[in-house]
């Protein structure tokens, strides 16, 4: 069984999915699919819009397809093409934020035109404390985020898909990530990447790959290490890969691992957090409803944060770390961060 605490969070985002007409942004990953079968059991309606933009994972569309058709609901695919992008091209630093304003505008115009007024993403809690820019566009379309307001991370979400035995597809990233910001992407670089991921997928128990591209190396990451080892796999892997691609190949000792929890070095009633990018200040400000005892270019404070340009978040005055966390969680959503 789900333990109370999980079973609780689920009812949050139940009850904001009930009666209504629910358009979800979907990937088929673990996020967008427990919001879909929910949303199945729940809403009066459910449609999942889906963005074919020519740098996903191969399978891609055919896992989204398969996993509407077994919830029984309707699915939308919006064909983008990325490549004739030149911004998205540029791959700069903005590149994951522009990304997601160009998919999240088509999907709003999709869910409004077929009349879904309730229009979602699987973000979750724990997205927030990661380097993902995007989030920024899902305040700017004002899109629903319901496992945020429930406060469930991504280890309870993968829980609850495992423990009910909810299929979903495990490899959903963009493989424009894989190259790093500031070089072009190109349809050659994509290929390589996804014919590199596919080969390993294929000829390994791996369920995750990544495969990064550099100039003279493919750095690997996957989820099980030892499947991609045994037996001389790597071997036949890399001279397949050197042969074809002339780069070298080489492996990411740090396993994948995609169960992301929020935990807080906390210590007689305070904690500090370092969040991986900078803070806007300003933005910031206008997002917080309470009382600031201080507030600089640099820096606000509340009753129990210490909240600063550079990321650190630095709070205090709690009872317990139960309580530490919970609001450390409902500060989270109020943080606007640089792009």
């Amino acid at each position: 069984m789900v333990n109370m605490n999980l079973e609780s969070k689920i009812n949050i985002v139940k009850n904001s999915l009930k009666n209504k007409k629910v358009a979800i942004g979907f990937s088929g990953g673990a996020d967008s699919t427990l919001l879909a079968y929910l949303s199945s059991k729940q809403a009066k309606d459910t449609l999942l819009i889906t963005i074919d933009n020519n740098v996903l994972p191969k399978g891609f569309i055919d896992n989204t397809k398969k996993i509407a058709k077994s919830f029984n609901l309707k699915q939308e695919i919006i064909k983008l093409n990325f490549f004739e992008d030149e911004e998205f091209l540029l791959n700069n630093s903005k590149r994951c934020y522009n990304c997601r304003n160009k998919m999240y505008s088509k999907i709003q115009e999709v869910a409004y035109e077929n009349g879904f007024d309730f229009i979602c993403d699987g973000n979750n809690i724990s997205d927030l404390v990661v380097d993902r820019p995007g989030i920024l566009i899902t305040y700017k379309k004002e899109f629903k985020t319901p496992f945020i307001e429930a406060k469930l991370d991504s280890n309870e979400i993968h829980e609850y898909l495992n423990k009910n035995s909810i299929p979903y597809s495990k490899s959903t990233t963009c493989l424009a990530t894989r190259i790093p910001r500031n070089t072009l992407t190109t349809k050659e670089k994509i290929k390589t990447i996804s014919d590199c991921e596919d080969y390993i997928l294929k000829n390994t128990e791996c369920e995750i790959v990544k495969a990064r591209l550099f100039d003279k190396f493919i750095i690997c990451e996957v989820d099980n290490i030892l499947a991609l080892i045994k037996d001389e796999k790597f071997k036949k892997i890399n001279n397949l890969i050197t042969s074809k691609f002339h780069k070298k190949l080489s492996i990411n000792l740090s396993e994948i691992n995609d169960d992301k929890k929020i935990t807080l070095d906390y210590n007689n009633g305070s904690f500090s957090y370092k969040l991986p990018f900078t803070l806007n200040i300003e933005s910031t400000k206008e997002q917080i409803n309470t009382k600031l005892l201080l507030k600089s270019n640099k820096k606000l404070e509340t009753e129990h944060f210490e909240i600063f340009e550079e990321g650190l978040i630095k709070g205090h005055n709690f009872k317990t770390y139960d309580d530490a966390l919970n609001k450390f969680m409902d500060l989270l959503s109020k943080l606007r961060r640089n792009i």
